[in-house]
């Protein structure tokens, strides 16, 4: 352990060489080991370094959890639960494995290593990330897009672009910020949470934009924004994900710009446009978020699916949204309505969550229990909204309830379904006219030949011909929605009674059809 300690100094045989040298890097910045090293390493670095030198011996350090198996136990060979390292990096990537660790839990803390969890931190990060890049690759490719070609003009840019970029501004802002704190996983939840809003947020709502005929400025816009978000979030994930940024790096950076750096990891970190975050837009965009949250739910919970058209929604929240982002919530809910309403009246029934009340306060639950019967629900969940926790008085004692303490249930009105949570509230009225019904069997249709066009092979830009047999009255409907359809799916004619091509019958909300698909 005394020659461990003494690193510093016999890496650079220490006063009798390189006495500048090690002047300028000693302290170390930053060094890393393993827990067990506590009483080792890290102890003999700073006992030689402060009685040569009165000083530490190192700046900052990781303190590394020790890994183990699924259920927590210490890997042994003799034991059968240990992982072969490079079996593991064969079956997931270096990558893979690398962004577990980071994202888990914090360093220092023990990690339970196993396939499953791997896979599934991979997949929501590493995965999207991967699936937006193909997704402008397909497209640029396409349209043989070059973004060297054009310039940026952010003023110029439509409100979602915008958004994208505030939080690719400030998803950069927060990475750099937590490294330079040595907070690993937040650093890489802030990667995560950009990459869940690229993809599943701007690029799900700007689809059409890509899908666009001819070179249109908006579609510009569209190319430009992705491929600066992708470019720099890549970037800025590089020093965590290196193999995987550097190929989509090599792709649509290096094969475009002439004067790029040979590798992602001989660029500079990524610097933040300040001027690109805007605040306000975030928390707007938040807020819709939080609203078409609470929407789904309300659809599961009524067993509606999404492509069925709504007549109305109404909302009471404490913030308003823009006509703009208004229609942002019609659209991802299918609603054709959707407003504010202060005078919505929610009955909420509260009662104890047995799991964590029973532990925290034993003989007290039936009291607790009853204690909740006789509130005023709204009145209790929204203190439990404003101060975090619900104060009860029970057999003479003054306790908190927590969030996780209760088990808080919504009255249903029939015909309506509401959701809340933290402050806002939501009730969609569930009731189906017979024109909402065809609306909800068009989109039905739609998305049943798309399925079709995939499973057959098509391009993305194949015309085709759409075939219907069975079924009067969907083939009524797709011949009363034509042109809609067509326009969708790609189709030079509809055919109905006829069958050709790739075909494949369908269960549609309880109505049997067989469709057809044949390239043009």
């Amino acid at each position: 352990w005394f020659d461990s300690g003494a690193m510093p100094y016999a890496q650079l045989h220490y006063p009798f060489e390189n006495k500048e040298l090690f002047e300028k890097e000693f302290p170390a910045q930053f060094i890393s080991e393993a827990v067990d090293q506590t009483r080792g390493w890290f102890y003999s670095l700073h006992a030689e370094a402060t009685l040569l030198f009165n000083k530490p011996a190192y700046k900052n350090v990781i303190v590394l959890g020790l890994v183990l198996d699924k259920d927590g136990n210490k890997m042994s060979k003799s034991k059968g639960n240990a992982v072969e390292p490079m079996s593991a990096l064969q079956k997931f990537g270096a990558d893979a494995i690398r962004w577990y660790f980071y994202i888990n839990s914090a360093p220092w803390l023990p990690n339970k290593f196993h396939d499953k969890a791997v896979t599934e931190y991979s997949r929501r990060f590493m995965g999207t990330l991967w699936n937006t890049y193909a997704f402008y690759v397909l497209y640029a490719n396409i349209d043989h897009f070059d973004p060297t070609n054009y310039t940026l003009d952010y003023a110029g840019l439509p409100v979602m672009d915008r958004w994208i970029l505030s939080r690719l501004e400030s998803a950069v802002k927060s990475t750099d910020e937590n490294l330079d704190q040595y907070r690993i996983p937040e650093a890489a939840r802030a990667l995560e949470g950009f990459v869940d809003d690229m993809s599943n947020w701007y690029v799900r709502r700007s689809r059409e934009r890509f899908w666009a005929k001819g070179m249109e400025q908006d579609k510009i816009n569209a190319y430009l924004t992705l491929y600066t978000c992708l470019k720099n979030i890549c970037l800025a994930a590089a020093p965590m994900i290196p193999f995987m940024t550097e190929d989509i790096y090599q792709n649509i950076v290096r094969s475009v710009e002439k004067n790029a750096p040979e590798s992602i990891h001989l660029c500079d970190y990524p610097k933040v446009n300040a001027a690109w975050i805007d605040p306000e837009l975030e928390e707007n965009m938040n807020d819709v978020m939080k609203v078409v949250v609470l929407g789904r739910a309300a659809r599961n919970a009524s067993s509606i699916k999404n492509r069925q058209p709504l007549a109305d929604m109404y909302i009471k929240a404490d913030f308003r949204l823009p006509d703009f982002y208004m229609q942002i919530v019609r659209d991802e809910l299918n609603v054709k309505k959707v407003e504010f309403s202060d005078d919505l009246k929610v009955e909420y029934s509260v009662k104890p969550q047995l799991k964590t009340v029973g532990p925290k306060f034993g003989k007290l639950v039936g009291g607790i229990r009853k204690a909740l019967a006789d509130l005023d629900g709204a009145e209790a969940v929204a203190e439990l909204n404003a101060n975090g926790i619900l104060k009860l008085s029970v057999e003479g004692q003054e306790i908190e309830l927590a969030r996780e303490d209760l088990l808080i249930d919504i009255a249903q009105v029939e015909g309506f379904v509401t959701q809340a949570d933290q402050g806002v509230t939501i009730m969609m009225d569930t009731k189906l006219t017979p024109e909402l019904l065809e609306e909800g069997f068009v989109a039905e249709l739609i998305s049943k030949i798309q399925t079709m066009r995939k499973e057959a092979g098509f391009e993305v830009m194949d015309r085709i011909l759409v075939y219907a047999e069975g079924n009067a009255k969907l083939q009524k409907i797709l011949e009363g929605n034509r042109d809609k359809i067509s326009g969708v799916v790609l189709a030079d004619k509809i055919v109905c009674g006829e069958m050709a091509g790739y075909s494949k019958e369908w269960n549609i909300n309880g109505e049997k059809i067989t469709l057809g698909v044949e390239k043009q």
